[in-house]
Parts: C-alpha cells; sequence; structure tokens
C-alpha cells in the first residue's frame, strides 16, 4: 500500500496516528520542535512543527512499521533524519543533527518532561538537549537564536548546566555566545545566569590560545551554506569531517545538495 491509497485526514489526525503506532511498536519517542518549545516557553508557534525524535538503533524499525501501515518513510538525510510521509503531510524524525554535532542517546529520555501533546500524553525533548541542537542552527534563512533566547528566559534557574556544558564540551564557545546575548537581550534575567557558569567559560575564553596552524573553519557547524566560500575558496579544512567532527564526506555533500531543494 502507498500514501495514495490511505484516506485524507487532517495534520493532527497524521500526528495522532504516527504516536499510536508509535506507541503500539513499543519504540521510545519524545516530541520536539515548536510543540516542545511552546510548552516550555508559553511562547506560541507553528504547530504544524512537531519533531518526532528517536535513538538511531529504533530508526530502521521505524521505518519498517511506518511503511508496514501504508505510510511512505524514508531517510533522507542518513546522518540526522527521516521522515513519513501522508496525503502532502509529512513528520520529521530526528536522531541527530544537520552538522553531526548532536547525537541522541539515553539522557534525552531520562531527563524527558512528561506533557500532553494532541490529548495524547507523550514526553517532550529535555530544554537542556532542546538547546543543544537549536544552538547551532544559525542558517541565512533560519537562525534558532531567538528560541535558544526564550528557552534560557523561561528554564535558566532550573536547567541543569552541568549536563548543559557537557553536552556542549569543545563546541562551549557557541553556548558562550548565546548566554551573551541573553545577558544583552534581558538585562533584568542576568541573574539566571549561574554566575560560575559565567565565570567559567571566560576563563575558557581567556585562556583559548591562537592556532594558526589549526586550518579548519568551524563556521559550518552553524551553517551549512555561508561557509562554502571558505572551504571552497580559501582552502579551509571541514570540522564536520573526520578527524574533527562525525560526518563522512558522503554524508556532507548528500547534505549540501539538500540546499539546491530549499
Amino acid at each position: 500500500m502507498n500514501t495514495a491509497s490511505l484516506p485524507k485526514r487532517s495534520l493532527t489526525t497524521f500526528y495522532q496516528d504516527a504516536f499510536a503506532i508509535l506507541a503500539e511498536s513499543d519504540i521510545p519517542f519524545l516530541i520536539g520542535g515548536a510543540f516542545a518549545q511552546s510548552r516550555y516557553t508559553s511562547c506560541d508557534r507553528d504547530t504544524k512543527d512537531l519533531d518526532i525524535v528517536l535513538r538511531r538503533a529504533d530508526v530502521e524499525r521505524m521505518l519498517r512499521v511506518f511503511n508496514e501501515a501504508g505510510y511512505k518513510a524514508e531517510v533522507p538525510f542518513p546522518h540526522w533524519l527521516a521522515k513519513i510521509h501522508s496525503n502532502g503531510h509529512y513528520l520529521d524524525v530526528m536522531f541527530g543533527s544537520g552538522n553531526g554535532v548532536v547525537h541522541v542517546d539515553d539522557c534525552w529520555f531520562a531527563y524527558a518532561v512528561e506533557a500532553e501533546v494532541l490529548e495524547r500524553s507523550v514526553w517532550l525533548v529535555p530544554p537542556e538537549e532542546l538547546i543543544w541542537s537549536k544552538a547551532f542552527v544559525q542558517e541565512r534563512e533560519r537562525f534558532d537564536g531567538a528560541d535558544v533566547l526564550h528557552l534560557l528566559h523561561a528554564c535558566g534557574r532550573t536547567l541543569n548546566w552541568e549536563r548543559l556544558l557537557a553536552r556542549f564540551h569543545d563546541r562551549w564557545p557557541v553556548l558562550f555566545s548565546h548566554l551573551v546575548l541573553f545577558l544583552f537581550a534581558y538585562p533584568d534575567r542576568r541573574a539566571d545566569i549561574p554566575r560560575h557558569v559565567l565565570d567559567e567559560l571566560s576563563e575558557r575564553l581567556r585562556r583559548l590560545p591562537a592556532d594558526e596552524s589549526h586550518h579548519v573553519c568551524y563556521g559550518t557547524l552553524l551553517s551549512r551554506e555561508q561557509y562554502l566560500f571558505d572551504l571552497l575558496t580559501l582552502g579551509y579544512e571541514d570540522a564536520r569531517l573526520e578527524p574533527h567532527g562525525g560526518m563522512s564526506k558522503d554524508e556532507t555533500a548528500i547534505w549540501t545538495e539538500a540546499i539546491r531543494q530549499k
């Protein structure tokens, strides 16, 4: 059966059916995207933007059960994203990130937050992982910095800062940049960011050495398009590729080719 044989249904019904299929198949999943963002920040967003988050190990089983149920399920970007299609609608299924930095592991599920979405009890991506994944989205046509700042505004006082710092690891300057912008955007909420976090990151920055021999562009972790000039013309190495990152040349080629389809 293909999606054309499925009866016409609303986007909401499609999402509800997807939740049911995952639950009946015992495939653990989380809700991300605008649904999770709006729950944490109370800032209404386009409810069409709902992401399902899975462990990579569960992706093949997810593809099988949805295809067997009559949907079209595919993995257009093998390093991070699958899609489920139904009568012109689609659902993004994330198990990583476009830049290869973010990975879905057991901690996403251990710290997930229970909520009701579309009249169903589900679990949301934790705010720490939501910040981690959104902090790197800095494309010309999509910049998630405001989402990060709204999450900090809503959750900064209760975040697990030790875990958030660990998530960013040696990519900590990305987090620090958002924290500086938060201090600028919300002067009345500066105390929400623990002083020891700011002190630690400031000290890291003070000690950050210049390394002229390290001809690598980390801008590709922020935008897949805007730093192509640096790779192709200036001769920089791509920080997404091994040994600097976790992506292969084939994966970056597929992800770069998709720019034309935007």
